[in-house]
């Protein structure tokens, strides 16, 4: 009988745990339950339309306007060298003399035509000369002399431009052997900019209207440009087309071989712009979405087209419209048609 009555008492312990266990659980299931039903917590703000400029940046290096490789036509020993690379040269300025030996002779055969054809002039205006000798007088004085002419401008080496000598690869006492220029000169006084052009852009583009002009050397500063010249046609691989940028350089801050950004502006559009935590970026993609509320409290994946970014803020191309009201924060927990609570 004792051990009847104990048996009867640990039964019903046992079920009393059980019943007390399984309140239990229930109340943590149902707690879970309410955290996962729970609606997300989300910023809204609503989208606002404004005026963006239309700019465009191009990369660009630097380029002389005009560069000319001085050299002789012919190889001959250099006599002397009259400028050093770094220097200020004048159009017509001599950079470097030759040797003048056949220069010499031709000048002696330029006096002596000379001399031999006044000589036939004479005789020929008084009828003592055959027309035909007359003229063969005259034609070997005018082949002597531009025969003597080319060997002056081979012998006497000049430079055809204004601009700054960038190279030179001949000492004096050389022998010239016409493998390379014995100077480079080029012009920095404008200097250009060759850039390629989205074809969307060629009605756009017009002779002398202004880029904006920015190099790493001079952070913070803006040089002008203007379009000197527009390749008349459209590349078939790459539907670009090439723009010429020229910049006067009057002080001549801007060398060969920079780097350049060159922009330009080509109006405004209006387009809806937001703030830039608004925008998620797809993962694995070059997509971006907004997630847009419903007037159900619910939120609908939006993919967008972003265009320029405007320091906090985003310029959506397409997308959303203004007056749309787009989350702004809390869309970790966000997917397609969730309800969600507004701050």
């Amino acid at each position: 009988m004792k051990y009847l009555k104990l048996s009867i008492i640990t039964l019903a312990a046992a079920a009393l745990m059980t019943a007390c266990g399984s309140k239990d659980g229930n109340t943590t299931t149902t707690t879970e339950q309410q955290q996962v039903q729970a609606a997300p917590v989300v910023s809204v703000v609503t989208a606002q339309a404004e005026d963006v400029e239309i700019t465009n940046t191009f990369t660009s290096n630097i380029e002389p306007f005009a560069t000319n490789n001085i050299v002789s036509q012919t190889a001959g020993r250099i006599v002397s060298i009259k400028a050093e690379v770094g220097q200020q040269v004048r159009k017509g300025q001599i950079l470097a003399t030759m040797d003048d030996v056949n220069l010499a002779k031709t000048r002696m055969q330029y006096v002596n035509d000379s001399t031999e054809l006044a000589r036939l002039t004479e005789l020929y205006n008084i009828g003592a000369v055959a027309q035909s000798d007359y003229d063969m007088a005259r034609l070997a004085l005018n082949v002597t002399k531009k025969t003597y002419q080319n060997l002056a401008e081979n012998t006497y080496l000049r430079s055809p431009i204004n601009g700054v000598v960038t190279a030179r690869n001949y000492d004096a006492g050389d022998m010239y052997s016409m493998q390379m220029p014995i100077f480079v000169v080029q012009q920095i006084q404008p200097v250009k900019m060759l850039i390629n052009v989205s074809e969307s852009l060629f009605t756009h583009i017009s002779k002398d209207m202004a880029f904006d002009i920015t190099v790493e050397s001079y952070p913070g500063e803006n040089f002008t440009g203007k379009v000197n010249l527009i390749y008349p046609t459209v590349s078939a691989a790459t539907h670009t087309f090439p723009v010429e940028v020229v910049c006067q350089n009057a002080d001549q801050r801007l060398r060969p071989g920079m780097f350049a950004r060159v922009t330009a502006n080509f109006g405004t559009n209006h387009h809806v712009v937001v703030p830039d935590v608004a925008v998620v970026k797809q993962q694995g993609s070059g997509e971006h979405f907004i997630f847009v509320l419903q007037p159900d409290n619910t939120v609908k994946y939006t993919l967008v087209e972003v265009g320029k970014r405007l320091g906090d803020k985003y310029e959506i191309i397409s997308g959303i419209n203004e007056g749309d009201k787009i989350v702004t924060e809390g869309q970790i927990r966000l997917k397609d048609g969730v309800n969600v609570t507004v701050k």
